[in-house]
């Protein structure tokens, strides 16, 4: 008996495997990448002084991102008064940051963070205006839409009645700035029945969130009120981590204040650059 432990199982140690030399090389997996890094950019104006009101207006942004505070709320400024020259300068100026939203239903909003996080880009009805904070407006006030009704559990249901009593149960207790509650349905026994039946009794809301950062996260609203769905995705586009959130937005979306504290140093530093 003592014999079995005195050699090493068959498949291991040094020579076991193939080598280069014998066409096999090692595979690894591949790691995420492409990782958004704030990158300063400086528009190319030919003519100064077609850029003196787009200097203007980020001289006024980065005043507005140095006074703002979560207690004030988001701060709106309006761009209606810039001609296309000033317009497209500013636009380049501020670029295109991780995060862009898309509100449907009641209304049509497209929003696009700027480079400067927590500086956006708000579009609505053909106008454009640029908001500071952790997030727009519009996001918190997006229209409601109907909740469906539950539907009877039906075959392969499992686990799903046990998952939705406890996300119902922490929408019906959260307020207002209090904690999230986060459900990882990741690492919950599930079946693909119980993830339809999940999404049949939660329904869509009208805000999608895309996060596009270290790989991909999407957040989309449900019909009922605070719960969000947020799925991660690697830089292959593969589904990672796949949870619901019960709070009023989902952090991952949100510019930190000390983010919006840093945007307002580099739009002064722009605008001094364009002068």
């Amino acid at each position: 008996m003592a014999a079995n432990f005195m050699f090493p199982p068959v498949g291991f140690g040094p020579g076991s495997q193939p080598g280069p030399e014998e066409g096999e090389d090692l595979a690894y997996l591949a790691m995420p990448s492409g990782m958004r890094v704030f990158e300063p950019h400086f528009p190319m104006v030919d003519d100064p002084l077609k850029a003196s009101a787009a200097c203007r207006m980020l001289t006024a942004l980065a005043r507005d991102a140095g006074d703002w505070t979560q207690a004030g709320g988001v701060i709106h400024r309006d761009i209606a008064g810039l001609d296309a020259s000033a317009r497209a300068v500013l636009a380049d100026a501020m670029g295109e940051g991780e995060v862009a939203i898309a509100i449907r239903g009641g209304r049509q909003v497209d929003i696009q963070e700027s480079v400067f996080a927590g500086v956006w880009r708000v579009a609505e009805n053909g106008r454009e205006h640029i908001e500071i904070g952790a997030i727009p407006a519009a996001v918190l006030n997006s229209p409601a839409v109907p909740v469906p009704a539950a539907p009877i559990p039906g075959f392969g249901v499992v686990n799903a009645p046990a998952i939705l009593t406890e996300i119902l149960d922490h929408a019906a207790q959260h307020r207002a700035g209090g904690p999230a509650h986060a459900i990882n349905l990741t690492l919950l026994p599930h079946t693909p029945e119980d993830l339809d039946h999940i999404d049949q009794v939660l329904g869509r809301g009208g805000v999608t969130i895309l996060s596009r950062g270290y790989g991909n996260c999407r957040i989309e609203q449900t019909a009922r009120p605070d719960i969000w769905r947020v799925r991660y995705y690697n830089s292959q586009d593969a589904l990672i981590l796949d949870s619901i959130e019960v709070t009023l937005v989902p952090e991952v979306a949100l510019a930190a204040p000390e983010d919006i504290a840093d945007s307002a140093e580099r739009l002064a530093e722009v605008a001094e650059a364009l002068v």
